[in-house]
């Protein structure tokens, strides 16, 4: 087991990876911009290092002042936490080559899961079923118009190496195909300094539903649940929940064996997430491998026992998986605050918390790296805090979700836990009547 691990990332996921440090004994190594300097993190962790200012391409993004951080540190190992540089398969190639353990799946496996076109075609000919689209990359307006005639409007034009709701939007007719390849194109080159774009069927109605895998180095893929992921904004996730009210025993039992299918035809290994849109008639279309530890992965240790993070240390190793014969009991359900204004279109809301109080009880988990007199940054992902709650059935679970975030309180900043409260307790959730504008009913109306 590595002794000296680098976290090379910020927030709440920086102080998960540093709880699960001291849980194996193992010396944790903090890295911070100028404008995380009094982050929580910093003063959690073991040793700290600051790697530069506060824009993330200076810092968080900065390959080689990461790297200069965990030799000068004398780390043996590094993990990317999710976001930042998590899927980047030129920084594990680097941690490789230098010598330095990367926590997550290889290069060659981040590679292609990243080129969600070549996934696609990877996983398709594994026999998993995939959404009906382009076979690569397209760039030419009427070969894209052909492929959407072959298919059927809407047709979704997404971003290759994308992620994050960026680089993706939904054309129903010529004229905005035309207009979405463009904006898609440009929007993936500035976020991810990649241009190239594919096309997919919108499937009106569809569930998002995911699968948590675990594979390790000894040929072992196993997976631990899905997680039902269907109310986001601006293609973001909001609330997560296990198990999910959309599938059977027969239909996840399925989906799980396709997770797997999936894995192991790109060869992956550590933490990963397969996804799935679930169409309203029950067919079931594989659309991306997420090579990483997801933001969400808190529901399904809450149902399993599991410590995945502590699993990815152990996969990295070289240790055997020990998390096979977990099954899932009862339910959790997860909702994310943001430091977003929901009345204002989610703007950004950064500023000081004066006052912040997190809360507790049975069956109530809070993943958060906040505190009162912190200063909430304008320059990163605005996530302050998931409250996941635990029941032995989805009611109580629901019941625990919606008082923790009533008691969740921060004074200086907007945030969506009251949203969450009200999608939560809604009577549609309830009935686990899910769909992907199932939002859009609790936000104000335009004037």
């Amino acid at each position: 087991m590595f002794r000296r691990i680098l976290i090379a990332n910020r927030g709440e996921i920086a102080v998960r990876i540093i709880r699960a440090c001291r849980q194996l004994g193992i010396t944790s190594i903090a890295v911070y911009s100028t404008a995380d300097q009094d982050s929580l993190h910093t003063s959690l962790a073991d040793e700290s290092i600051c790697i530069g200012p506060p824009s993330a391409s200076e810092s968080y993004l900065h390959i080689p002042s990461i790297i200069a951080a965990a030799e000068i540190c004398d780390a043996h190992a590094i993990h990317p936490g999710y976001g930042f540089l998590s899927e980047n398969a030129k920084f594990a190639e680097i941690c490789r080559e230098c010598n330095i353990g990367f926590i997550g799946p290889t290069p060659e496996a981040i590679s292609l899961s990243g080129d969600k076109a070549a996934c696609r075609r990877r996983v398709r000919e594994a026999g998993v079923p995939v959404v009906p689209g382009s076979e690569g990359l397209v760039s030419d307006p009427e070969e894209a118009l052909a492929i959407a005639k072959e298919i059927g409007f809407p047709v979704l034009v997404k971003a290759s190496a994308g992620g994050g709701g960026k680089g993706m939007r939904t054309a129903h007719n010529d004229v905005a195909l035309k207009n979405a390849l463009s904006l898609a194109a440009a929007e993936a080159e500035a976020a991810f300094g990649n241009p190239g774009v594919y096309i997919e069927k919108f499937i009106e109605g569809a569930r998002h539903v995911e699968f948590q895998i675990m594979g390790d180095q000894h040929g072992k893929v196993v997976a631990l649940g899905e997680r039902e992921c269907t109310i986001q904004r601006r293609h973001q996730k909001l609330i997560e929940e296990t198990p999910s009210t959309g599938l059977t025993p027969a239909l996840r039992k399925k989906m799980a064996a396709a997770a797997v299918k999936a894995a192991k035809a790109i060869n992956y290994t550590n933490a990963g997430t397969a996804e799935f849109l679930l169409a309203p008639d029950g067919e079931f279309y594989f659309i991306e491998f997420n090579a990483r530890i997801q933001v969400e992965h808190p529901v399904t240790e809450e149902v399993t026992g599991a410590d995945l993070v502590v699993e990815q240390f152990r996969v990295a190793a070289g240790e055997p998986l020990e998390v096979d014969a977990l099954k899932p009991t009862g339910a959790a359900i997860e909702a994310r605050v943001y430091a977003e204004d929901p009345e204002n279109n989610f703007a950004p809301s950064p500023g000081l918390i004066s006052r912040c109080h997190l809360p507790g009880g049975a069956g109530i988990r809070v993943d958060s790296h906040l505190y009162s007199g912190y200063v909430v940054p304008r320059y990163y992902d605005s996530l302050l805090a998931k409250v996941i709650a635990r029941g032995r059935t989805r009611d109580e679970a629901i019941n625990r979700l919606v008082a923790a975030l009533d008691e969740f309180t921060t004074e200086g900043v907007r945030t969506t836990a009251k949203l969450c409260a009200r999608i939560v307790e809604s009577d549609g959730f309830r009935r686990g009547e899910l769909s992907p504008t199932f939002i859009e009913q609790f936000l104000p109306r335009a004037k």
